[in-house]
């Protein structure tokens, strides 16, 4: 059993789409159940991606390749969830985005897959995302978090209008809202309202967690 959830964490680590899926199928035959699976292999192996990242030693293509792999083998969980009537423990919806008149998608995405990596539901609204856009996805899904890029100086401003738009609706006190890209820093964030502020994808799973086990 150890050695499967080993082989299965390191699939996922180097990237493997076809091992990870044939891991997990090996872990049901195994009797491993899926949650245990996830919680073990799946889970610390998406982290130890990102500090790898953090640390400089993988690139943006790891933590793609990372994030494949680790869907690969959901797709093998998921219906054994769903047979067993079990469902992995989502932490906090997270509805993300890059504002309007932005149109830069990597950094965004990144947070995006490590988020729902790390057990978040998320829903990645795109770029150039109107502030409408966010007040009616927030409110559709009932968001715990936004997430707010934008990587120029000229659009930057659109994440206060976000914000601005989520007091106006009555729903900013039920949400955290973050903020990134390259303009953006932690005073920027302190300035127009928002609760954090992350430099990079793993940094944003911390930071998002930090708010929400803050309330």
């Amino acid at each position: 059993m150890e050695e499967i959830i080993i082989r299965l964490q390191e699939a996922v680590v180097n990237g493997d789409l076809e091992l990870a899926r044939a891991q997990a199928v090996q872990a049901l035959e195994a009797g491993i159940a899926p949650l245990v699976a996830i919680e073990r292999a799946l889970n610390p192996g998406m982290q130890l991606v990102g500090e790898r990242y953090e640390k400089g030693d993988y690139f943006i293509p790891d933590l793609v390749m990372a994030a494949e792999a680790m869907k690969a083998a959901m797709q093998v969980f998921e219906p054994a969830l769903l047979a067993r009537q079990e469902q992995q423990q989502v932490p906090g919806i997270v509805v993300i985005g890059t504002v309007e008149g932005d149109i830069h998608e990597i950094g965004k995405s990144l947070v995006a897959t490590m988020l729902g990596a790390a057990g978040f539901r998320v829903y990645d609204l795109g770029v150039d995302v109107p502030a409408s856009v966010f007040v009616d996805k927030v409110r559709e899904v009932g968001a715990d978090v936004v997430g707010l890029s934008a990587l120029l100086t000229t659009t930057m401003r659109n994440q206060e209008v976000v914000i601005k738009a989520l007091e106006e609706a009555g729903l900013r006190a039920g949400v955290k809202v973050i903020v990134g890209g390259a303009p953006a820093s932690a005073d920027w964030a302190r300035l127009i309202g928002a609760d954090g502020y992350a430099e990079n994808a793993n940094e944003a799973v911390e930071v998002v967690r930090k708010l929400l086990s803050a309330g």
